[in-house]
């Protein structure tokens, strides 16, 4: 298959901009271009925010069980296609093609959980103290939505966003990522196929700063989404908060992965391995800061650098590929900086820590130990496939350097007993916890963070709060 170049959605018609520029899209594997995504202008974003006004009176008025039978459709259409957009998504984001497979399927089952949740909103009836009176709590559709989605995860985050805001009742401009325009594309075509009318989701990309500026401001928009930086989203939280706009922000993170001397120390290596090194560590959600009790500490750090050298790099389409490259060149020589700044403080290279050939932006599998804490790497996020093992001979100590960072959104820890793994739910401070297995995003869990990490749910029953306005109604007898 040949990669498609990439327009806008707006109105009900895929279209280039109105000035025609566009962006080329790079194949990470080889850096070559292989495409072209349309850039949105100001007249654009227009006719998008008018679509979604008259979109949004539309879509509220479809009752909850027939939004959820268009719904149900698209996850159809998406297991259908899954192939020809899973090669999308390798082609331009670069994670093996099993990965990719993964994700579209796994986005097709979001879609059919909030299709089913979106029937649940309800609301109540109040007993009231006089008689005649009738109390209800009604929930309605917030508004129109601006959706902001990144690249890591083409289809899997902006599904979240669609999918809340679809089965509530609300009308969605998304904003896509320009690295990886054509799987979020093709999921948008597999909504618009199954029957959400036109003017109720629009598709832009462009500029991210002219686009969040304009929209986010606009008194159409009523809500907005975000996934990405913590920098970004603080940004646009105070941009939002401004306007009196609900946000929901998934952020950044700088996982802790603790080990105590009580833990299977292989199968923490299996699982938390195969999560480091996952879409070459470009995952909001790896873990990234391994704390490994003494006793086990070189169990685990010979076991952790053997499963780093048995990771088999190289182009997403190769069968045999079990990491990919990173995203772009960026992504790459931030991996280099961090790595060698780490070095330079005194960290010890247990393995990889170089780039992989000349072409393409693939980088080895990493394991650094003994890291400073005023080494960047354990301050920033490093979004790559490094991981940094530290080593800790009490609880406390493991307990402070988890919560020492301003992040919160993702945490695990390894242990056979009741008591610690209750002691660990209650003192570590993230939005979400994993302790013995990684059993993080299912469509029916929460997913967001604490602290700088971000707020609010794209996951769960809680993520279709955000979306739902609560109005209450006393009505008494004429």
């Amino acid at each position: 298959m040949t990669y498609p170049d990439v327009t806008l959605h707006i109105a009900g018609a895929w279209t280039p901009g109105s000035d025609a520029r566009t962006i080329p899209v790079l194949n990470p594997a080889t850096g070559d271009a292989i495409g072209h995504v349309a850039v949105v202008t100001r007249d654009d974003l227009d006719r998008a925010l008018d679509a979604a006004r008259r979109g949004f009176s539309e879509w509220r008025k479809v009752s909850a069980f027939d939004r959820a039978k268009v719904m149900r459709r698209a996850a159809d259409h998406l297991r259908a296609r899954v192939e020809d957009i899973a090669r999308t998504m390798t082609l331009e984001q670069g994670k093996p093609l099993a990965e990719a497979r993964v994700e579209t399927l796994a986005a097709a089952d979001v879609i059919d959980w909030f299709a089913e949740e979106g029937k649940r909103a309800y609301g109540r009836v109040i007993p009231a103290r006089l008689p005649g009176v009738t109390q209800m709590v009604l929930r309605e559709p917030v508004g129109p939505v601006a959706a902001f989605t990144p690249w890591n995860f083409p289809i899997n985050q902006a599904v979240r966003k669609l999918s809340a805001a679809l089965c509530t009742g609300c009308s969605v401009i998304l904003k896509g990522p320009e690295d990886t325009p054509a799987s979020c594309a093709a999921l948008v075509r597999a909504f618009l196929d199954a029957g959400v009318p036109g003017d109720v989701l629009s598709l832009v990309f462009g500029d991210p700063a002219e686009i969040s500026s304009y929209l986010i401001p606009h008194p159409v928009i009523a809500k907005i989404s975000f996934t990405g930086s913590t920098v970004v989203g603080k940004e646009l939280a105070a941009l939002a908060g401004r306007h009196m706009k609900r946000v929901t922000m998934e952020l950044g993170g700088h996982a802790p992965a603790l080990v105590f001397a009580d833990a299977d120390v292989e199968k923490a290596v299996s699982v938390l391995g195969a999560n480091k090194f996952r879409n070459a560590g470009q995952v909001c959600v790896a873990p990234t800061r391994f704390l490994v009790h003494d006793s086990v500490y070189d169990r685990f750090v010979d076991g952790f650098v053997a499963h780093a050298q048995g990771i088999q790099v190289g182009d997403g389409l190769d069968p045999a590929t079990t990491m990919g490259p990173l995203i772009h060149a960026r992504r790459r020589e931030a991996m280099e900086s961090l790595v060698a700044d780490a070095l330079a403080q005194g960290a010890e290279l247990r393995t990889g820590g170089k780039r992989i050939g000349n072409r393409g932006n693939f980088f080895e599998p990493t394991v650094l130990t003994q890291t400073p804490l005023s080494a960047r790497i354990m301050n920033e996020e490093p979004f790559g496939p490094v991981a940094l093992v530290q080593r800790f001979s009490d609880d406390e100590a493991a307990f402070a350097e988890a919560n020492r960072l301003p992040y919160g959104l993702a945490a695990y820890a390894y242990t056979r007993s009741a008591s610690r793994a209750t002691e660990i739910a209650a003192r570590v401070e993230s939005g979400m916890l994993g302790i013995n297995h990684h059993g993080l995003a299912f469509p029916e869990t929460p997913f967001g963070g604490v602290k700088d990490s971000g707020y609010g749910s794209e996951g769960g029953s809680e993520a279709i709060e955000a979306y739902l306005t609560t109005k209450f109604v006393s009505q008494a007898s004429a």
